[in-house]
């Protein structure tokens, strides 16, 4: 695996200074195990990943929702439900009233011992955001392996056979695309008519919106670039089409990043590049330091790799940030 943070760092970043705004989403990782090995995972995921949140620092995350300051708990991994405490963390949150979101590789739903997943995530009301980078099955088997489209669709028909997607239920399923190689996401809306098309047609399949990520260049695709000499020309495809306007948006001006041993960061990203979120001469800060802290208008850690997510039309959790 080639470290890309030398990279990122190499020369003194001229990414625009970035500030806080108030928190709204805690962002956790329960861990980095996952039933699957995909080619673009900035995390490095996969079965052999043994890292994993425990309880007492679920418990932690749990104090901070209740304090009311954050509004949403936005559960990533690896595959976040492999976490054993994940249904339980889960549960408490929506009884406080906090919206719950599972990053969900679909496939989970369909491997042994989570038959009955899907319908836990619908009984509790989770908005489901789903990895599903392309409706082509070969593009998506040559991402994520042999078999997984055939896997995602099925969990995406068990889905909507229970009202996720649909007109009125209340339960969002959101799927989100990821380019093949080092290129920007084509434009969003377009995309999404094009998603629905298809998969509707096809399989019969509904959904509730499109998210379009850039590719990150960290971790296992970070290392593939370098391996491949396209390091260097990515970046420059990133700089080159960075847009000011996005700034704005940006997810890391509103949300807070946990670790699996609940140390906190401006990003995802940042995480796995170990970047953590600093304050007041602290090397690092823990979830319990949240508890009697603001952190509105402090800086955000920033490197090469923040092109990323103002290239083009943006790119965030959350999709793309402009039209």
């Amino acid at each position: 695996m080639h470290a890309t943070l030398p990279l990122l760092r190499q020369t003194s970043t001229r990414f625009p200074p970035i500030r806080r705004k108030s928190l709204e989403t805690l962002q956790v990782n329960l861990g980095y195990t996952c039933n699957q090995s995909c080619n673009h995972c900035h995390v490095n995921a996969g079965p052999n990943r043994t890292e994993q949140m425990d309880l007492e620092t679920v418990t932690w995350v749990l104090d901070v929702l209740r304090t009311g300051k954050v509004k949403t708990l936005d559960l990533t991994g690896g595959a976040p439900e492999m976490n054993s405490h994940f249904r339980y963390l889960v549960s408490a949150a929506r009884q406080l009233g906090v919206r719950v979101i599972d990053r969900c590789n679909l496939t989970i739903l369909e491997e042994p011992g989570h038959e009955d997943l899907a319908g836990f995530l619908a009984g509790e009301g989770v908005e489901i955001t789903a990895s599903l980078p392309c409706y082509s099955q070969d593009n998506v088997d040559k991402q994520r392996g042999v078999g997984v489209f055939d896997k995602s669709i099925a969990a995406l028909q068990k889905l909507n056979r229970l009202g996720y997607g649909q007109a009125g239920s209340g339960l969002l399923l959101n799927l989100v695309y990821n380019p093949q190689g080092p290129s920007l996401p084509p434009a969003q809306a377009s995309l999404q008519v094009d998603y629905a098309n298809f998969l509707g047609a096809n399989f019969g399949v509904a959904f509730n919106q499109l998210f379009t990520l850039a590719n990150m260049p960290i971790q296992r695709f970070g290392s593939t670039l370098v391996s491949k000499g396209q390091f260097s020309d990515y970046m420059d495809l990133l700089r080159a089409s960075h847009q000011d306007a996005n700034l704005e948006g940006v997810m890391c001006r509103t949300t807070v990043s946990v670790d699996y041993l609940g140390y906190l960061y401006d990003c995802d990203f940042n995480q796995m590049l170990g970047m953590p979120l600093r304050r007041s001469g602290q090397s690092r800060l823990h979830l319990r330091e949240l508890l009697g802290r603001a952190l509105e208008g402090e800086s955000i850690a920033i490197a090469d790799h923040c092109y990323g997510c103002t290239a083009g039309q943006g790119s965030s959790c959350g999709g793309a940030l402009a039209d």
